[in-house]
């Protein structure tokens, strides 16, 4: 399609230069050579690049076709978070989610290179105001995810020795950026994209051992304006985390049938660095620097080929820290599944 179109477009813009060039064909030892177009060479340098597998043929190839892909999906997320604590003597524990965000896409590739348009109903009448960002790399031997969630929905409850309350949609804020990025040992024979991004076939089972490293950081803040309007006594509260992790862990592309293609990963990573802070009121008590906590990063997906053209399917991206000493304990969960159906040409 693209030839034909290219051909056409220089035929019919430079009628000219074609007659030139037929009467320049009687001089000996010219040579013209057609011009390509910009699109043309860029295709092909994509296509080069894109058929330049790096996998084990009899395990991962790429789908028969020209490399364009189109997917609808519909894509939910969410966020928990829970802390508590005892600060000079006073207990305090809060337990806390965000609204569940839901959106619809329609996404198109082409030999690697990916563009997507979401809609989220909830946001045009008004009835979501979070903002939310998510970003994923899927490479044969490395890989990335970042998400970034900035939060006014948070609700949930507060207990504590100074009483139990309610935290309601608006008396606070959230913002919580996560960060994973991994290496596949079994690169040749182990596909991240045949389960997240559909590029590739995963044809026989395998799987790989992995090497990562993650990051998990944000805060939470009472809108004190809001807050004591509805209830003068409330606490101001700020809970500040972040954590860093190195680790490793194990993924498997499970084939059956030829069609079905089943993934599980996990990727535990051991804290090296870690600041936590809760501060109730003004009075603060920080955590250790370093202690022997985690994140886990985890990742489902089912995929079905009906065709080399036709394939549908459902993913999980899950990411929880879980941060304990005697002074703070921090867990925080955020997820995102995704189902979706494309089309390959």
């Amino acid at each position: 399609m693209v030839e034909s179109a290219t051909v056409g477009a220089d035929t019919d813009v430079c009628p000219r230069l074609l007659s030139d060039s037929v009467s320049q064909t009687d001089v000996p030892g010219d040579t013209i050579t057609p011009k390509e177009s910009i699109w043309k060479r860029i295709s092909d340098k994509l296509g080069a690049r894109y058929y330049n597998s790096k996998y084990d043929s009899a395990y991962v190839t790429r789908p028969e076709g020209k490399g364009l892909t189109l997917k609808v999906r519909m894509n939910q997320s969410g966020n928990t978070f829970h802390a508590k604590g005892t600060i000079n003597g006073l207990y305090s524990k809060t337990d806390l989610s965000t609204s569940h965000k839901t959106t619809f896409s329609l996404g198109a590739s082409f030999r690697g290179l990916g563009a997507s348009v979401s809609i989220n109903p909830a946001k045009w009448s008004g009835a979501y105001k979070d903002y939310e960002l998510n970003f994923n790399y899927y490479g044969s031997r490395l890989s990335l995810d970042l998400s970034y969630q900035r939060s006014e929905s948070l609700s949930g409850d507060v207990y504590g020795d100074r009483g139990d309350r309610r935290l309601e949609s608006g008396e606070s804020t959230m913002k919580v950026l996560n960060l994973v990025g991994y290496y596949t040992f079994n690169h040749r024979r182990f596909s991240y994209p045949a389960a997240f991004t559909q590029s590739y076939i995963q044809r026989r089972s395998a799987g790989s051992w992995l090497l990562g490293i993650s990051y998990q950081g944000g805060s939470i803040k009472t809108n004190d304006e809001v807050l004591k309007q509805r209830s003068p006594d409330a606490p101001e509260m700020t809970i500040e985390f972040g954590h860093i992790g190195i680790g490793g862990g194990y993924g498997y592309n499970l084939v059956l049938g030829g069609k079905w293609l089943l993934h599980a990963s996990i990727l535990p990573t051991v804290v090296v660095y870690n600041r936590n802070k809760l501060i109730v009121n003004g009075e603060n008590k920080e955590a250790q620097r370093v202690r022997f906590n985690m994140i886990f990063n985890e990742r489902l997906a089912v995929v079905y080929n009906f065709s080399q053209r036709y394939f549908a399917g459902a993913t999980l991206v899950m990411n929880n820290s879980i941060f304990d000493d005697k002074n703070v304990v921090i867990n925080q969960n955020k997820w995102r599944a995704r189902a979706f159906f494309g089309m390959r040409f």
